[in-house]
């Protein structure tokens, strides 16, 4: 069973419809306060095979190449929206291999003030 790290970004309820996955959640770790590349080393050194994360940007400032650890990033981290991605999401996960940053479009989150109103 896939090992997987979720960043302090990734809904928790998540975790309950992913059960093909052992999953640690990096507050119950004590990692919800380090940096990406910190956290990075941590999920690598306690034997995490993936990282799933909502930071879009992480991929971009972290080489992955040498890791022992791949890492999953959606492009969303609202539970409204990340729902209904369960499958996409599992898939990623379950395809990740060490070094390997995978996408996941799990739609784009709109803040509530750029929504046009419902009728």
């Amino acid at each position: 069973m896939k090992r997987v790290v979720f960043d302090h970004n990734v809904p928790a309820r998540l975790a309950r419809l992913l059960k093909a996955f052992d999953i640690t959640l990096a507050r119950d770790r004590g990692w919800d306060q380090l940096s990406n590349g910190k956290l990075l080393e941590a999920a690598e050194s306690s034997g995490y095979d993936v990282l799933l994360t909502g930071d879009k940007s992480i991929h971009e400032e972290q080489n992955m190449g040498h890791r022992r650890i791949g890492m999953v990033s959606m492009s969303a981290n609202n539970w409204k929206i990340v729902r209904d991605y369960v499958p996409e999401i599992a898939e990623a996960l379950h395809k990740c291999k060490p070094g390997q940053v995978l996408p996941v479009y799990c739609g784009d989150f709109l803040p509530a003030k750029f929504r046009k109103p419902e009728v």
